[in-house]
């Protein structure tokens, strides 16, 4: 009835995914117009629509090789927690971070420009698409986050934290029994205290200057204001603790809080023999920063009914 060269002309004239274009022919019965135009009906159209909605659910996942010492987190959206909660979808994004972690796309656009390597024949766009069709909700990869060397992941909440962290070690340790605990340990602080920056040096001066404007008024609101000297004592002491609650080295260890992190990588140094300290991290909360929606679990299901 058709070929592969009409369904690979079929999706270069309309940019749909491969199997949309082989499903519109045998729909179509092969009439080359007749697939275009339900293409346009039943999945360009579909797609146009699913844009405009919001995406703020999903799931953060994380790939993982020993072998190459690559790690990485994604982040990827669709619409309800519903669909974030289906086994289609939680692989779907573990293929998705494969595909980072094996490719190494710059950015989110590469990433969909590239062949997807768990779809052979499809782009990573086209696989997109596709989920979009058969889920039937907007889908966005959001973000992600690739490291290389001594490295390690942690997702908490079935996929709603992800951490990435690189750690500045020999990498002849990478595999190293004490050495993965260590990472691990850090990556599962970094989830549950949410550090902001590695250490003080990173934090930006104008953050600093917002923070001690704020408790500076605080003093001089106070019903009894202090001299302007105690009160520039009083910052110094407050900023120390400022340092403390967004630096990751000097956090106290959520899982011994009696050491800081430093006091953890100066420990797990002295064990290994071998400088251990962390170069950088990374911590996705899903959806933060992103618009949601009002929505209850009746509404989703009548969402999925209706797609």
């Amino acid at each position: 009835m058709f070929t592969a060269k009409d369904v690979m002309a079929l999706r270069e004239l309309t940019q749909a995914g491969m199997m949309d274009c082989k499903k519109a022919l045998t729909e179509c019965e092969g009439d080359f117009d007749k697939a275009k135009d339900y293409l346009r009906e039943k999945g360009l159209a579909a797609a146009a629509k699913k844009a405009s909605r919001i995406a703020a659910e999903g799931i953060v996942s994380s790939y993982y090789s020993s072998e190459s010492g690559v790690a990485v987190i994604i982040e990827v959206n669709c619409e309800t927690d519903f669909v974030a909660k289906t086994d289609d979808f939680h692989a779907y994004v573990d293929n998705l971070a494969m595909q980072v972690g094996k490719e190494n796309p710059a950015d989110v656009d590469a990433l969909l420009a590239q062949s997807a390597i768990f779809a052979p024949g499809l782009s990573v766009s086209d696989t997109l698409n596709e989920m979009v069709a058969k889920i039937g909700e907007k889908i966005s990869i959001r973000r992600f986050t690739r490291y290389e060397g001594v490295v390690d992941t942690y997702i908490h909440l079935g996929g709603r934290i992800g951490v990435i962290v690189d750690l500045e070690a020999p990498v002849s340790l990478k595999d190293n029994a004490e050495l993965r605990q260590v990472a691990h340990d850090v990556a599962m602080h970094i989830a549950a205290a949410r550090p902001t920056y590695l250490n003080r040096e990173e934090v930006p001066e104008e953050e600093l200057e917002h923070e001690k404007e704020i408790n500076r008024n605080i003093a001089l609101n106070e019903e009894k204001p202090k001299p302007a000297a105690v009160i520039e004592k009083m910052l110094a002491g407050r900023i120390e603790k400022f340092y403390k609650e967004i630096c990751l080295l000097e956090q106290l260890f959520v899982k011994d809080t009696s050491l800081t992190i430093t006091q953890v990588l100066e420990k797990a140094s002295k064990d290994l023999g071998a400088n251990i300290s962390v170069k950088r991290f990374a911590r996705y909360e899903m959806g933060e920063g992103l618009q949601k929606r009002e929505n209850n679990f009746a509404e989703e299901v009548m969402c999925q009914t209706k797609a």
